[in-house]
């Protein structure tokens, strides 16, 4: 099986690389391969950062169109396809719910599927004049990997109808702008900045990383109490043996250059 996702090892980040020619299409075998990549860096106490990017000239330009193809081809083709959106909502969820960061850099095309596959990260970074959108309505459908629900909740329903229900592409800079990505570049500087960000977050605890991601994800659950989880998670992280680590050195460092008279 060709390999879909290359995989590279920087300090505490885990850079995922897509890589299928021309436009990284989401099929089975390529959400397969993200969900493999995944569950090394959530087994992997020594990854705090998961970075997804792309060697083509697109981010990815969403579901396959031979997938699309069949499911208009065959009686049975509705569900199949279905199941690919299903599988793609899965992966996305973990994406989403993984206990490390996760960081999408969108230097080129990110539609359809592809952008549901950024807006599923932690943090976007965007060439400014990369192409992002959720164009489905256009042929009649919707973006159903979490498209309705994630970028609603990031942006709120006017921007998130006039994006999908007008099927509007925009830049990076016009994303910046709405909230959907965190920060916008030249394209030139996206890389490099980009490889500077995951580092600097590498550098938080893993731990923390995670208690913090579940704590803010707990302020739009009606079913949680966040406060409750700030405190317990507070707790946990009190016990864990880097935490303390890192306040020893912080209290040294203090005690260093303010010393007691």
């Amino acid at each position: 099986m060709a390999t879909l996702v290359g995989t590279e090892r920087v300090g505490h980040v885990l850079v995922a690389t897509l890589s299928r020619p021309p436009v990284n299409a989401l099929d089975d075998t390529l959400i397969a391969q993200l969900h493999g990549v995944l569950d090394i860096a959530i087994a992997d106490d020594g990854v705090a950062v998961l970075h997804i990017r792309s060697d083509q000239r697109v981010f990815s330009a969403g579901a396959d169109l031979a997938l699309i193809r069949n499911c208009f081809a065959t009686p049975e083709g509705p569900d199949a396809m279905t199941e690919v959106v299903r599988n793609m909502q899965r992966l996305y969820k973990r994406l989403e719910a993984a206990p490390l960061a996760t960081l999408a850099e969108i230097g080129a095309a990110a539609l359809g599927g592809g952008l549901e596959l950024a807006l599923a990260c932690d943090l976007r970074v965007a060439a400014l004049d990369a192409t992002l959108g959720l164009p489905e309505a256009t042929l009649g459908l919707l973006p159903g990997a979490g498209g309705t629900q994630r970028l609603t909740r990031l942006c709120g329903p006017g921007v998130a109808k006039r994006l999908i229900l007008g099927a509007e592409v925009i830049n990076g800079a016009q994303a910046q702008q709405l909230g959907i990505v965190q920060w916008a570049l030249p394209r030139d500087q996206l890389a490099a900045w980009t490889r500077e960000l995951a580092a600097r977050l590498a550098a938080i605890p893993k731990a923390a990383l995670a208690a913090n991601k579940r704590c803010i994800a707990a302020q739009g659950d009606a079913g949680r109490n966040g406060y409750d989880e700030e405190i317990a998670e507070t707790r946990m992280l009190y016990d864990h043996p880097e935490t303390r680590l890192k306040v020893s050195e912080f209290l040294a460092r203090s005690a260093s250059r303010h010393p007691r008279k």
